[in-house]
């Protein structure tokens, strides 16, 4: 092989440039404590990451949805556990109708449910983060609108919200729902909390049926009607209430689940681009060391001319 006089430097130079190239990705490598900063240092490696990481951000996303609901969820138990008290008390006082023996009495009760309906309503109504807790999927307008008579009081309640609701997606393929429509006449989907013919309540009647009766001290009807729907309007509030434990139940086990996929697929990720500092920190002695004697021996090399010889 024929080797010219600028054979050599043109070798060293490549020599220096590869392992210049090596200690700068190696020291680059020990500052960030990453393998790789771009895919062409190892394709196959970037784009397992890339998934994982991916899949990372997706469940991020399901984790947060998973805390939206659980707080629409803890939101709505507050609100139905004040409309079970009003149940309670209104049950409570249909059942002393039988004990009690004066119009006057009776009139006084009226007085006390009247305050029960106005309590249900300002519950039903309640607002959740700018939303209609109640209000099913049209959640931005009120979704109970009372007609009252000419002396204030409550003689109906309409529903004019949504019989549905909206989902979010709490894993791949699941979607679920923490709220509760305020009523459905549909027949179909969830129960409405306050009215819905499937179960036989509608609360809010009944609250005002009992009301009338016991201002016209009409005991028998309250004995032998109000309280049978009273009845029913408590068993449907007892649906939601087993129906939000499950909820619970599920974005818990939902979170969980989450939770222990995102810290895996961290792991993987660490894995694949992390760097071993111990060995890079080896490797990049070990190339310093050879450009070191590259250098040194290059320059003895270059350093020899045909004058060392003449003398």
């Amino acid at each position: 092989m024929r080797v010219t006089s600028s054979t050599f430097p043109t070798a060293l130079r490549n020599q220096l440039t590869n392992l210049a190239t090596k200690q700068a990705r190696l020291q680059t490598q020990a500052g960030t404590g990453q393998r790789f900063h771009v895919s062409s240092e190892d394709p196959r490696a970037m784009r397992r990451v890339l998934d994982m990481q991916g899949e990372i951000k997706l469940l991020g996303q399901y984790e947060k949805n998973i805390a939206n609901l659980k707080d629409t969820v803890e939101a709505s138990y507050v609100s139905i556990s004040g409309i079970k008290k009003v149940s309670d008390r209104a049950g409570e006082i249909a059942t002393r109708v039988d004990s009690l023996k004066t119009p006057e009495e009776l009139v006084t009760f009226a007085t006390e449910v009247d305050q029960l309906i106005e309590r249900t309503l300002q519950i039903s109504n309640t607002r959740h983060h700018a939303s209609y807790l109640f209000g099913g999927t049209k959640n931005s307008t009120l979704p109970f609108n009372a007609t009252r008579d000419a002396n204030g009081k409550v003689v109906s309640v309409a529903y004019q919200g949504s019989s549905t609701v909206a989902e979010s997606e709490i894993g791949e393929g699941i979607k679920i729902s923490a709220m509760i429509p305020g009523a459905n006449a549909s027949g179909v989907g969830e129960r409405g909390l306050l009215a819905d013919p499937r179960s036989g309540s509608d609360f809010f009647a009944h609250l005002i049926a009992l009301r009338d009766n016991l201002q016209a001290g009409n005991a028998e009807t309250i004995n032998k009607v109000d309280l049978g729907n009273l009845l029913k309007d408590e068993e449907n509030i007892i649906h939601h209430y087993g129906r939000i434990g499950a909820t619970q139940t599920r974005l818990d086990t939902a979170s969980s689940i989450a939770n222990r996929q995102k810290a895996s697929l961290e792991g993987l990720v660490s894995q694949e681009a992390d760097a071993d500092l111990s060995l890079t920190l080896v490797s990049l002695s070990e190339v310093q060391n050879a450009y070191t004697a590259a250098l040194q021996t290059g320059g003895k090399i270059l350093g020899t001319s045909l004058l060392d010889y003449i003398r």
